[in-house]
């Protein structure tokens, strides 16, 4: 069994959250395929808290977590899209919090959604929704979502934000005493072992792979997730430079 599996950035209530892969993966979960002590929401479950913007898809992932949460721990973590965690704790009925700790086979993990330390998001409000709606647009046109990904990970602006979340990251891990640091918010898949603190990022379920992480006995595995099948991966950060500024989400 799983210690944990830690997923992020759904945005349900936008249209482009992979609703329908995410039933289908914590439907493994219910089922038994695919046994977890917990499951770590890390942030931006909703895109905002408008729930005439939800389909059926996406009130059937919030009755998954629901019905989860009887069987297994869940713990939910506060992203900049998420609203009051009040109401999503009631709605849900499962504990919000800002961070949390993970002991896993010897390791301390910190886990956080990772907004805190985007400067450009607060610093930017009007560029960042602009980037976004180029994000959005790119992502309808190629439903393969390669568009939106070249971009993204080619953009000098997004590549900065993540990795000064990355730096601050590992260093707030390291103040907290712990081995390794998950965040998300970047919708970024990272596996980064060099250092004495490893990173991990979950990457996002609005853009294809949808990616997510395990924690077993203290390893921690990034996985891709596609319709019926299912891989793990190690994906390092992008470093190719252009000119698009792709915010974060």
């Amino acid at each position: 069994m799983l210690d944990a599996l830690i997923l992020s950035d759904i945005h349900l209530g936008s249209d482009n959250s992979q609703a329908k892969l995410l039933c289908k993966l914590l439907e493994r979960i219910v089922e038994g395929e695919l046994p977890t002590a917990r499951l770590i929401l890390n942030g931006d479950v909703f895109d905002s808290i408008d729930f005439r913007r939800l389909n059926k898809n996406h009130w059937k992932v919030l009755s998954l977590i629901r019905k989860l949460s009887d069987q297994i721990d869940i713990i939910w973590l506060c992203g900049n899209h998420d609203g009051s965690a009040e109401i999503v704790s009631h709605l849900l009925g499962v504990r919000v919090q800002d961070d949390y700790i993970l002991p896993s086979g010897g390791r301390q993990i910190l886990i956080f959604h990772g907004h805190i330390f985007d400067e450009f998001l607060e610093d930017h409000p009007i560029l960042t929704w602009v980037a976004d709606i180029i994000y959005w647009l790119l992502q309808r046109l190629d439903n393969t979502h390669y568009l939106a990904k070249v971009a993204k990970k080619g953009s000098k602006t997004f590549l900065r934000c993540a990795r000064k979340i990355e730096e601050r990251a590992i260093e707030f891990a390291r103040k907290r005493h712990c081995e390794a640091v998950c965040c998300g918010h970047t919708h970024h898949a990272v596996v980064n072992t060099e250092g004495a603190i490893h990173y991990f990022n979950s990457g996002c379920w609005t853009e294809l792979p949808c990616t997510y992480l395990t924690v077993q006995g203290g390893a921690i595995e990034l996985h891709s997730f596609l319709a019926e099948k299912e891989s793990t991966e190690l994906v390092a950060p992008a470093t190719t430079p252009a000119q698009l500024p792709v915010a974060l989400s």
